[in-house]
């Protein structure tokens, strides 16, 4: 059996958690047994009761200034222990340092079998965001890096994320293993879908659709996009924002603030991913100035249903972005990202051919990335047998 563990997993909605899940249901529709490990979560039980593997989910408190994100404790809950004990692994993922991969690790060392642990983010300016004292920050990172020392496989999900592995101390050998997005849909019906949610949404015919999918945070630079956009207000344009985070009602305040009322509406969380599918198929831009995300699964989903995303030169997520033929860059400077978007405006036959493309370069399904998984998990379990003199 495969172990997924992570940290936060749905109802709770980001791109790790997400990527989580697919591992799980992905693993389990090539027919391999595969368990979740994750913390608890509020309104969880119809997420345990559609999903067709198991989760376990042991106790949890919220984390302060951090909603909706939890911190895990399974030592105390004896329910979960009881289960937890029973439970028998061929090998275990870590998509998460925290409680979770903490539970990965003891299993692997208890049952003899590989751990792989993907690193997803970047952990310091979490912790910056809620601990003051940079000794501690450091001290937290290092930790970090500990835990990915013990595992037999480290995996980063684009090979531009290593620089800041690397930068946290690790020096160990890392492989790029992509994740992939759940959003495939044929060219035409894309159209109806576009023109059915713009309808709903009530946009005019001449009104550009600028979007944002994230957590609303502001590591994510969502100050900057709206900073831009209060530059080019008088243009016909609506954004719509998809998410939540500490930041909402800030935000909301910015908004008024800038006077982009009228041009901003916040949708909150969209737990449906198929009418998040048909929102993306709305959108003509994705706006994602982000230099906080390694590898965010939100760009490949646009991607999907062909609505390409502006973002800056310098970050780590733009690895994927060829400039004006799948995506578009630019410097890390607000008067210059609004003139880019107002540009597009003007042109939305560009926006639409590097949207094209962009569906056939960035996205790609999570069924063909667990048929590389597999491989790699098999490889990985060999060598493991070979080093430890383990015969089967």
């Amino acid at each position: 059996m495969y172990g997924i563990f992570n940290d936060n997993f749905p109802p709770i909605l980001d791109g790790v958690g997400l990527t989580a899940q697919n591992y799980a249901y992905w693993l389990h529709e090539k027919g391999h047994d595969v368990s979740v490990i994750t913390p608890y979560a509020p309104n969880s039980r119809e997420v345990i009761e559609a999903a067709e593997y198991p989760i376990y989910r042991y106790t949890s408190i919220p984390i302060p200034f951090r909603h909706p994100y939890r911190y895990g404790l399974p030592y105390v809950d004896a329910f979960f222990w009881r289960h937890w004990k029973k439970l028998k692994f061929d090998l275990v993922h870590a998509h998460c340092p925290f409680t979770s991969g903490q539970l990965a690790y003891s299993a692997a060392q208890q049952q003899h079998i590989p751990m792989v642990a993907t690193f997803h983010s970047k952990y310091r300016q979490d912790f910056e965001h809620n601990v003051p004292n940079k000794r501690v920050v450091d001290w937290m990172v290092k930790q970090i890096i500990t835990f990915f020392e013990k595992a037999d496989e480290v995996w980063i999900p684009q090979a531009a994320v290593e620089p800041t592995l690397r930068e946290y101390g690790y020096k160990g050998h890392v492989e790029v293993v992509e994740n992939g997005n759940d959003f495939y849909t044929p060219s035409a019906k894309i159209e109806v879908m576009r023109a059915e949610m713009r309808e709903e949404l009530g946009l005019l015919p001449d009104e550009t659709m600028l979007l944002f999918v994230g957590q609303h945070i502001w590591e994510k630079n969502i100050g900057f996009i709206l900073d831009s956009l209060a530059l080019i207000k008088d243009k016909p344009f609506q954004l719509y924002m998809v998410g939540t985070g500490y930041a909402v009602h800030d935000i909301r305040h910015k908004i008024k603030e800038l006077g982009l009322s009228h041009n901003v509406t916040m949708l909150g969380n969209i737990h449906d991913r198929e009418r998040l599918k048909r929102i993306d198929a709305a959108a003509d831009i994705f706006l994602f100035p982000s230099l906080y995300d390694n590898a965010p699964l939100v760009v490949r989903e646009a991607a999907a249903m062909h609505t390409p995303a502006v973002m800056l030169q310098e970050s780590t997520a733009a690895e994927v972005i060829r400039p004006d033929v799948n995506g578009f860059l630019t410097a890390n400077d607000i008067q210059i990202y609004a003139d880019k978007i107002v540009w597009l405006m003007e042109h939305p036959e560009v926006v639409k051919r590097v949207g094209d493309k962009a569906s056939v370069t960035i996205s790609r399904s999570w069924e063909n990335v667990i048929e590389e998984v597999l491989l790699r998990y098999r490889d990985i379990q060999e060598s493991y047998k070979l080093k430890h003199g383990i015969i089967v």
